[in-house]
Order: structure tokens, then sequence, then C-alpha cells
């Protein structure tokens, strides 16, 4: 089995070429590939299928072996794989878990994909919840982007308790039982907004793509920041713009690292 190691932003994948729709992803599979010891290592897998509703599906799963309705860097290295590949051009429609998404790709001098501008669709506007976690009130600004969010804003992102009160946020009995990305924000000015995310089913990543869009919508919700938005993540930028009522549109980076083969004893220890 052919693989491709991919990243949006720091955000990591292993893509795996399937378009006779040959395989099928395990959650024992997916959890052995993204084992960064014993594995190729990773945020996520992702199957590049063929479509029902669009040419192509991107089938993705959590590095815990979990499905995921949408992932906002995969879909752009799923772009960028496609195009550098001639499988498409220009502007296409992908198929996804949250319905079929609409990219658009740029290409540098080279010719190579660098940038894919994605139609992430219209936010589901969810409410502004107050949750007791151990004792303590947390202020949470809850919403869709096909996935599950839930943004807290903090003065100092780089202080936040990613690692302690995102898991506790993840599994509070109030986002049970589908769990919630939890996104922690910090509003530089209202152009540019700073995020750490604490990724449902993975843990802490350097990137989180409808997490992006989930906290440009709830910061311009809350009267924070404007449109369009930049956002700061620890594995680089992004470029976001939602105008109420309307769609969400992302524009970032793709980049792919590494290729190989899956050995076929690799393959059957992860049975």
């Amino acid at each position: 089995m052919e693989f491709v190691k991919a990243h949006g932003t720091g955000n990591d994948f292993v893509v795996l070429e399937d378009l006779n729709d040959h395989h099928q992803l395990t959650g024992e599979l997916v959890r052995a590939i993204c084992d960064r010891h014993f594995g190729i290592g990773a945020d996520g897998v992702i199957r590049i299928a063929p479509g029902t509703e669009a040419p192509y599906l991107m089938d993705y799963r959590n590095a815990d072996g979990s499905l995921a309705e949408m992932c906002g860097n995969g879909v752009r290295v799923v772009g960028k794989y496609l195009g550098d590949r001639g499988y498409v051009a220009g502007a296409f429609a992908l198929e996804t878990r949250a319905g079929v998404k609409h990219l658009e790709l740029h290409a540098d001098d080279s010719g190579c994909i660098d940038k894919v501008t994605v139609d992430m669709g219209a936010p589901d506007l969810g409410d502004e919840r107050t949750l007791e976690v151990d004792g303590e009130p947390v202020t949470a600004t809850c919403l869709s982007m096909g996935n599950p969010h839930a943004v807290v804003f903090v003065e100092d992102v780089d202080k936040a308790p990613v690692t302690t009160l995102g898991p506790r946020l993840e599994t509070h009995p109030a986002f049970l039982p589908a769990r919630t990305n939890v996104e922690f924000a910090q509003v530089v000015d209202r152009g540019t907004v700073r995020q750490r995310t604490w990724e449902r089913g993975v843990g802490e990543t350097l990137a989180c793509g409808t997490g992006a869009c989930a906290v440009a919508v709830a910061a311009q919700v809350r009267g924070l920041a404007g449109h369009p938005v930049v956002i700061d993540l620890r594995g680089g930028r992004l470029e976001l713009d939602w105008t109420p009522g309307g769609t969400v549109r992302m524009t970032g980076p793709a980049r792919e690292i590494a290729h190989g083969t899956l050995t076929d004893s690799f393959l059957a220890s992860a049975r």
C-alpha cells in the first residue's frame, strides 16, 4: 500500500490513494499508522476514494481510529494531492462526511499546488455556554463546521490550559456522546487571532482548519474581530473570510514531505 506524508500548517496526515476502492480503514490500522514511534506518525489518515456526490471522497480518520466528519487542513492536502497528479485542475468538488466542499487550487511558479482555498460551508451557530469543569466555570462559544467546536477566548494563548482543560471539555457531559474539538483563542486585534487546539480524538495539534473557521466565526459573532481575519496557529497561518448568513472561505498552504510503501508485515501486524 503506497502512502504520502503531508501536512497543512503542521497538522499532518498519511494519505492513501484508493481510487479503485479496494481498501477499508480499520481503527487498528489507523492507530498503527499514526503511531509516532512504531508507525509513520500522523494526526490522522486520509483515504482518497471514489465519491458518490462528487468524483472523489475524503475518507478521514483521527489518530485514535475514530471517524471524523471533516478536517479543514486535510481537505487542502487532498486538493494538493489530486491537483499535483493531474486528477483535477482549477476548481473542483470534493465529497466529505460533512457534505460536498468546493476547492480552488493555487499553484506556485513551478506549477505545484502550494495553497488551496476551500468553501467550508455555512457554520451551524450554537450558543455561548458556561460549563462547570472541576468546580470552575468555563465559558465556551459552541458551533459546528460540519464537526463540533467549543471556542474558549483567553488573554494569553501561550498560557492557556490546552492539555488539561482541553480533554475535560472534549469529554464534558454537555458534548457527549460525540465529544467536541476545543479551541483556545486570543484576539490580537480585529484582523488577527491566535489559536491553539485540543483536537477530538488526537490531542493538541499544531493546527486545525475547521477550528480556525470556528474561531473566526465565534470572534465575529461576539464582536471581537471583523472579516477577513488571519488565524495564527502554531503550525502557520490561515486566512478566513465569513459574512453572516454566508459560507466560510479558508485559504492556506498544503505540503507533501515524503512518500513510501507500507510493508506487508506492518499491515499484517495492524490487522
